[in-house]
Protein backbone atom coordinates (compact mmCIF):
# COMPACT_ATOMS: atom_id res chain seq x y z
CA UNK A 1 0.00 0.00 0.00
CA UNK A 2 2.80 2.46 0.97
CA UNK A 3 4.60 1.63 -2.23
CA UNK A 4 1.25 1.96 -4.60
CA UNK A 5 0.98 5.92 -3.21
CA UNK A 6 4.89 6.53 -3.28
CA UNK A 7 4.89 5.68 -6.82
CA UNK A 8 1.63 7.87 -7.22
CA UNK A 9 3.43 10.67 -6.02
CA UNK A 10 6.30 10.36 -8.66
CA UNK A 11 4.39 10.01 -11.26
CA UNK A 12 2.37 13.55 -10.12
CA UNK A 13 5.89 15.06 -9.42
CA UNK A 14 6.81 13.97 -13.38
CA UNK A 15 3.87 15.30 -14.80
CA UNK A 16 4.54 18.36 -13.63
CA UNK A 17 7.75 18.91 -14.58
CA UNK A 18 7.13 18.01 -18.14
CA UNK A 19 4.33 20.74 -17.88
CA UNK A 20 4.76 23.92 -20.05
CA UNK A 21 6.70 27.04 -17.78
CA UNK A 22 5.23 30.11 -18.04
CA UNK A 23 7.84 32.69 -19.40
CA UNK A 24 8.98 34.91 -16.05
CA UNK A 25 9.25 38.44 -16.78
CA UNK A 26 12.35 40.50 -15.70
CA UNK A 27 11.98 43.46 -13.61
CA UNK A 28 11.44 46.18 -16.16
CA UNK A 29 8.35 47.08 -18.02
CA UNK A 30 6.28 45.07 -20.28
CA UNK A 31 6.14 46.08 -23.52
CA UNK A 32 4.38 46.25 -26.84
CA UNK A 33 5.82 47.50 -30.14
CA UNK A 34 3.31 46.93 -32.92
CA UNK A 35 4.56 47.93 -36.69
CA UNK A 36 3.44 48.16 -40.22
CA UNK A 37 6.47 46.27 -41.96
CA UNK A 38 5.89 42.30 -41.66
CA UNK A 39 9.93 42.24 -42.00
CA UNK A 40 11.64 45.64 -42.05
CA UNK A 41 10.66 46.60 -38.67
CA UNK A 42 10.29 43.47 -36.75
CA UNK A 43 13.76 42.31 -38.21
CA UNK A 44 15.02 45.54 -36.42
CA UNK A 45 13.14 45.48 -33.18
CA UNK A 46 13.76 41.62 -32.81
CA UNK A 47 17.44 42.58 -33.20
CA UNK A 48 17.84 45.09 -30.64
CA UNK A 49 15.84 42.73 -28.39
CA UNK A 50 18.53 39.94 -28.99
CA UNK A 51 21.23 42.59 -28.76
CA UNK A 52 20.81 44.06 -25.50
CA UNK A 53 19.20 40.41 -24.05
CA UNK A 54 15.99 41.38 -23.10
CA UNK A 55 13.39 39.58 -21.76
CA UNK A 56 11.24 38.26 -24.27
CA UNK A 57 8.56 37.75 -21.72
CA UNK A 58 9.06 41.92 -21.78
CA UNK A 59 9.00 42.92 -25.10
CA UNK A 60 6.59 41.68 -27.74
CA UNK A 61 6.78 42.57 -30.86
CA UNK A 62 3.99 42.48 -33.97
CA UNK A 63 4.27 42.99 -37.40
CA UNK A 64 1.18 41.25 -38.82
CA UNK A 65 -1.49 44.05 -38.77
CA UNK A 66 -1.24 45.73 -42.51
CA UNK A 67 -0.05 49.10 -43.61
CA UNK A 68 -1.72 52.03 -42.55
CA UNK A 69 -1.39 53.97 -39.28
CA UNK A 70 -4.81 53.37 -38.81
CA UNK A 71 -4.46 49.17 -38.47
CA UNK A 72 -1.33 49.29 -36.45
CA UNK A 73 -3.23 51.24 -33.94
CA UNK A 74 -6.11 49.12 -33.85
CA UNK A 75 -4.21 46.07 -33.83
CA UNK A 76 -2.01 47.49 -30.48
CA UNK A 77 -5.09 48.62 -28.95
CA UNK A 78 -6.59 44.72 -29.59
CA UNK A 79 -3.32 43.43 -28.14
CA UNK A 80 -3.44 45.95 -25.04
CA UNK A 81 -6.98 44.88 -24.40
CA UNK A 82 -6.65 41.15 -24.78
CA UNK A 83 -3.59 41.45 -22.15
CA UNK A 84 -5.27 44.21 -19.86
CA UNK A 85 -8.12 41.35 -19.14
CA UNK A 86 -5.43 38.42 -18.34
CA UNK A 87 -4.55 40.82 -15.75
CA UNK A 88 -0.95 41.31 -17.11
CA UNK A 89 -1.28 44.07 -19.31
CA UNK A 90 1.19 46.06 -21.31
CA UNK A 91 2.61 48.81 -19.59
CA UNK A 92 4.15 50.71 -22.80
CA UNK A 93 2.60 50.13 -26.40
CA UNK A 94 4.99 51.52 -29.04
CA UNK A 95 2.78 52.03 -32.80
CA UNK A 96 5.50 52.58 -35.27
CA UNK A 97 4.32 53.86 -38.60
CA UNK A 98 5.69 55.96 -41.56
CA UNK A 99 3.78 58.79 -42.99
CA UNK A 100 4.12 57.53 -46.46
CA UNK A 101 0.93 58.37 -47.95
CA UNK A 102 -1.45 57.00 -45.85
CA UNK A 103 -4.78 58.87 -45.32
CA UNK A 104 -4.75 58.05 -42.18
CA UNK A 105 -1.88 59.20 -40.74
CA UNK A 106 -2.76 62.58 -38.81
CA UNK A 107 -6.20 61.10 -37.50
CA UNK A 108 -4.07 58.15 -35.63
CA UNK A 109 -1.35 60.39 -34.62
CA UNK A 110 -3.90 62.34 -32.79
CA UNK A 111 -6.00 59.41 -31.43
CA UNK A 112 -2.79 57.75 -30.30
CA UNK A 113 -2.13 61.52 -28.70
CA UNK A 114 -5.39 61.47 -26.91
CA UNK A 115 -5.28 57.55 -25.85
CA UNK A 116 -6.20 57.17 -21.85
CA UNK A 117 -4.71 56.31 -19.82
CA UNK A 118 -1.98 58.94 -20.48
CA UNK A 119 1.76 57.58 -21.85
CA UNK A 120 0.60 53.70 -21.85
CA UNK A 121 0.44 54.42 -26.09
CA UNK A 122 2.91 56.41 -27.99
CA UNK A 123 3.16 56.88 -31.89
CA UNK A 124 7.21 56.27 -33.30
CA UNK A 125 6.68 58.06 -36.80
CA UNK A 126 8.65 58.11 -39.92
CA UNK A 127 8.72 60.14 -41.76
CA UNK A 128 8.45 59.36 -44.61
CA UNK A 129 9.75 55.57 -43.89
CA UNK A 130 11.54 53.56 -41.31
CA UNK A 131 14.72 53.94 -43.27
CA UNK A 132 14.92 57.79 -42.84
CA UNK A 133 15.87 56.39 -39.37
CA UNK A 134 18.66 54.32 -40.90
CA UNK A 135 20.07 57.31 -42.50
CA UNK A 136 20.44 59.03 -39.45
CA UNK A 137 23.41 56.52 -38.19
CA UNK A 138 25.46 58.01 -40.46
CA UNK A 139 24.48 62.14 -41.44
CA UNK A 140 22.60 64.42 -40.42
CA UNK A 141 19.99 65.28 -43.20
CA UNK A 142 17.23 67.95 -43.66
CA UNK A 143 16.67 66.78 -47.15
CA UNK A 144 12.95 66.79 -48.12
CA UNK A 145 12.18 63.45 -49.58
CA UNK A 146 9.09 63.37 -52.00
CA UNK A 147 8.17 61.08 -54.84
CA UNK A 148 9.58 62.05 -58.49
CA UNK A 149 9.00 60.08 -61.42
CA UNK A 150 8.67 56.58 -60.90
CA UNK A 151 10.30 56.74 -57.20
CA UNK A 152 8.28 57.14 -53.98
CA UNK A 153 9.55 59.32 -51.16
CA UNK A 154 10.69 55.57 -49.67
CA UNK A 155 12.19 54.62 -52.66
CA UNK A 156 14.09 57.83 -53.04
CA UNK A 157 15.15 57.28 -49.17
CA UNK A 158 16.22 53.83 -49.89
CA UNK A 159 18.60 55.01 -52.71
CA UNK A 160 20.09 57.51 -50.69
CA UNK A 161 20.95 54.61 -47.69
CA UNK A 162 22.63 53.06 -50.18
CA UNK A 163 24.96 55.04 -50.17
CA UNK A 164 25.98 53.99 -46.74
CA UNK A 165 24.72 50.37 -46.64
CA UNK A 166 25.20 49.31 -50.59
CA UNK A 167 23.17 45.99 -50.32
CA UNK A 168 20.51 47.15 -48.39
CA UNK A 169 17.38 45.68 -49.31
CA UNK A 170 13.54 46.02 -47.23
CA UNK A 171 13.55 43.19 -44.80
CA UNK A 172 16.63 42.56 -44.44
CA UNK A 173 18.28 40.96 -41.40
CA UNK A 174 21.53 41.91 -39.49
CA UNK A 175 20.50 45.66 -39.89
CA UNK A 176 20.89 46.80 -35.77
CA UNK A 177 24.59 45.43 -35.00
CA UNK A 178 26.12 46.70 -37.26
CA UNK A 179 24.81 50.52 -37.06
CA UNK A 180 24.63 49.93 -33.10
CA UNK A 181 28.13 52.12 -32.56
CA UNK A 182 26.66 54.47 -34.25
CA UNK A 183 23.30 54.28 -32.52
CA UNK A 184 24.21 57.92 -30.17
CA UNK A 185 24.82 59.55 -33.60
CA UNK A 186 21.39 59.00 -34.70
CA UNK A 187 20.14 59.80 -31.67
CA UNK A 188 21.37 63.08 -31.42
CA UNK A 189 20.52 63.77 -35.37
CA UNK A 190 17.15 62.48 -35.29
CA UNK A 191 16.44 65.11 -32.28
CA UNK A 192 17.82 67.58 -34.75
CA UNK A 193 15.77 66.65 -37.48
Amino acid sequence: MGSDNLFHRRKAKKTSDLARRRAKRSAYQKILIVCEGEKTEPNYFNELIDYYELNTANVKIDGSCGSSPQSVYEAALELYSKEKKSGDPFDRVFCVFDKDTHTTYVDTVAIISQHKPKKIFQAVKSVPCFEFWLILHFLLITKPYVATGNKSAADCVISDLRQYIPDYEKGDKDVFAPLHSQLVRAIHNSKQV
